[in-house]
């Protein structure tokens, strides 16, 4: 990738721009009871944020059963109507974030396996979705992180070629939706991954916030051999 050709940014959601982890707790602790699952605690669910709701399901249930997986779905999403978006924080870096990202000419994307509609009802409360170009949610899609189906999707929509953009996310599975899209990759550290692991990954990341996405993109838009190793 030539930094100088980095014409977007496009971010995973949550973990990432918004923080609706004790929703999602909520709403999987929810299904798995209509299920009559065991229990799964808060800190296993926040460890699969970010994954689809059927890999989800699998994941904390060790059941593979697609019924099992489709009826979990049906219940998360029910409870998830009722509280997700008045329950999603955005941290408090992001509208100067974006608003920074545009004034430096740069096309703001966002994709997740979060349904669309829901990102577009939270960003509409937060007064941001006028800052956001393409959302692309978990139901435009077949086929979900780590497959680079999404982001391929907001590359087109954008019209943008891989190389043009860096993808912004907490996840193993974002990383390597980045990878096989051939997009460069931001990590957060509000996920489970921290600075240090991201490194020891071979990924760049932030070290406190997602605010410091705007200075890294910038230094690696910059031809300067000091604005390269600000980053390194």
């Amino acid at each position: 990738m030539h930094a100088s050709s980095i014409q977007a940014v496009i971010f995973d959601f949550d973990l990432t721009l918004a923080d609706s982890s004790d929703a999602i707790v909520e709403c999987t602790q929810y299904a798995l009871g209509h299920l009559e699952c065991h229990d799964a605690t808060p800190a296993q669910i926040r460890a699969v944020i970010g994954l689809s709701l059927p890999m989800m399901f699998q994941t904390l249930s060790n059941d593979a059963d697609p019924e099992c997986a489709a009826a979990f779905v049906k219940h998360f999403v029910a409870r998830a109507d009722a509280i997700m978006v008045q329950s999603t924080r955005i941290y408090p870096e992001v509208p100067a974030l974006l608003a920074n990202l545009r004034a430096e000419g740069l096309s703001v994307a966002i994709v997740s396996t979060k349904f669309r509609h829901r990102i577009d009802a939270i960003l509409t409360v937060a007064g941001l979705r006028e800052q956001v170009d393409v959302v692309i949610g978990g139901e435009d899609v077949q086929r979900h992180k780590p497959d680079p189906e999404g982001i391929a999707q907001a590359l087109g929509r954008l019209n943008l070629t891989a190389s043009e953009a860096i993808y912004v996310g907490d996840h193993a599975v974002d990383a390597q939706a980045a990878a096989q899209a051939g997009t460069g990759f931001i990590g957060m550290v509000t996920g489970t991954t921290s600075h240090a692991g991201w490194a020891e990954a071979g990924k760049m990341a932030v070290k406190s916030h997602v605010g410091e996405v705007a200075s890294l993109v910038r230094a690696m838009r910059s031809p300067t051999p000091q604005a390269s190793a600000d980053v390194a």
